[in-house]
């Protein structure tokens, strides 16, 4: 009753709908107020802003940023002990296909497939120890978006935007960028669960180069906008008087939420996904294709005060090299090479990268070893899930430049210096937006929840 009468108190001081939505946040410290803003922080935090590069299938550590020469010496060998348990049989050695070079004053060491990004190895902490649980696309996607494998969780962009709230209140705090179809677990990846609906990411299929196209339904084509303004108008009140019968009804409120936003992303949203209005110097840094534009989409959201952008490479795991990798990764690398670099350089150059973090990521790596058929036979030169070890990296947003951090086994199997759980990632990412991961908690059926649920520890050395 004491929150039902809370929540009337909020809505008659004039506080809007967002005030409703978000009336069961006020014990939180660290949390979004109606406007969309940030309360407050638990203290300063370097980033403001993520955009998180999903590799979406699992990039091969050793063919990317770990390289290992013991694969090469011992080529067609079976390792000096017994491989690791994976999702499908492995047998022998399988050196990379892909030579590596030093870079930078940091000499971190780059494979060929990423020519332009190498050269911007001195902005970057690269991060050899990673591990994960299974070597389950799905699992492994959903725990590294939400911190939980198997129950149904909030996304790391939600939890942030419900903590940070967006500064353009024309654009969603929270945009999930996917060339074609969707990745493996679908809306899964970016969803809100318990938290209000209105920070569950917006996902926009980047694959039409028409801006006008990439949102169904933004414009409305049969009614002049001062029609439009008072249905909506209209509607609105119908909705209000709806939720007075009805306080606390989270999928209503959420619903409206979402009506609001819709409406204002009619004057704003084209505009910021129309990458034509880039100068050419801008177009041809990013280079053509799905994945360099949404990269430069990228880029136009933060800009534009958006909080959370995530990028998929693809629907589905275009990374999921199970049988020729050197001509799959080289392919999906080709890709994406130019729009990597670029963000990085123009990030910097307009002076947003310090408040800008890049995250760069799969969901697992890849085995070092071969692997075989089902049945045992036939190796594919490709190689399986290995979430025993792979590498990501990050850039902007306080990451110490230039650092590699852990290290995998001598044949890249398993992480065994400084060894990063997801937990721990998540746990870092919220220590540069400001946040005491052990802090932002939103208390849901009895239990306060959070994004690292009972584990993480913040990575000093790459702050």
């Amino acid at each position: 009753m004491q929150n039902q009468t809370r929540r009337h108190w909020m809505r008659q001081c004039g506080m809007g709908f967002g005030g409703l939505a978000l009336a069961d946040l006020i014990s939180s410290s660290a949390r979004a107020d109606d406007t969309g803003g940030a309360v407050m922080t638990h203290f300063p935090g370097k980033a403001k802003h993520v955009i998180h590069v999903f590799l979406n299938g699992g990039v091969s550590q050793v063919d990317t940023f770990d390289p290992k020469p013991e694969l090469t010496r011992l080529a067609g060998k079976m390792l000096p002990y017994e491989n690791l348990q994976t999702e499908r049989k492995t047998g022998v050695a399988l050196p990379s296909p892909f030579k590596f070079e030093k870079h930078g004053e940091s000499g971190i060491p780059v494979s060929e497939i990423f020519p332009k990004l190498a050269k911007c190895v001195d902005e970057m902490t690269v991060i050899r120890s990673m591990h994960a649980e299974l070597p389950s696309h799905e699992m492994s996607l959903m725990l590294m978006n939400t911190g939980d494998m198997r129950l149904v969780r909030p996304s790391m962009g939600s939890w942030l935007t419900w903590g940070m709230g967006s500064i353009n209140q024309n654009l969603p705090a929270f945009v999930a960028l996917c060339p074609g179809g969707m990745p493996v677990g679908g809306a899964g990846n970016w969803r809100s669960a318990f938290l209000p609906g209105a920070f569950q990411g917006t996902k926009i299929d980047t694959s039409n180069p028409d801006p006008t196209r990439l949102i169904d339904f933004l414009q409305n084509k049969r009614i002049s906008s001062d029609e439009q303004t008072k249905q909506f108008e209209f509607l609105q009140k119908l909705n209000a008087r709806h939720l007075q019968d009805r306080p606390g009804e989270s999928i209503i409120e959420s619903r409206i939420k979402s009506f609001e936003l819709a409406y204002r992303m009619q004057t704003e949203a084209s505009e910021a996904f129309d990458v034509s209005k880039e100068p050419e110097h801008i177009l041809k840094l990013y280079g053509e294709g799905p994945q360099n534009r949404q990269l430069l989409m990228a880029r136009r959201l933060v800009e534009r005060g958006v909080r959370f952008v995530q990028t998929w490479h693809g629907d589905m795991q275009p990374w999921d090299s199970h049988s020729n990798i050197g001509e799959e990764h080289r392919r999906c690398a080709s890709q994406c090479d130019s729009g990597l670099a670029a963000l990085i350089i123009d990030l910097k150059q307009r002076g947003m990268l310090d408040e800008t973090l890049i995250l760069c990521t799969g969901e697992f790596g890849r085995t070092p070893s071969v692997e075989m058929g089902q049945d045992g036979s036939g190796a594919s030169q490709g190689r399986d899930h290995n979430h025993w070890g792979f590498s990501l990296w990050m850039a902007g947003g306080g990451i110490r430049k230039g650092t590699i951090y852990g290290a995998t086994d001598d044949f890249g199997f398993r992480a065994v210096e400084n060894p990063v759980s997801i937990h721990d990632l998540h746990a870092t990412i919220l220590h540069l937006m400001g946040y005491d991961h052990e802090r932002m908690t939103y208390r849901y059926a009895g239990r306060d929840f959070r994004l690292t649920d009972v584990f993480g520890k913040v990575i000093q050395e790459i702050v």
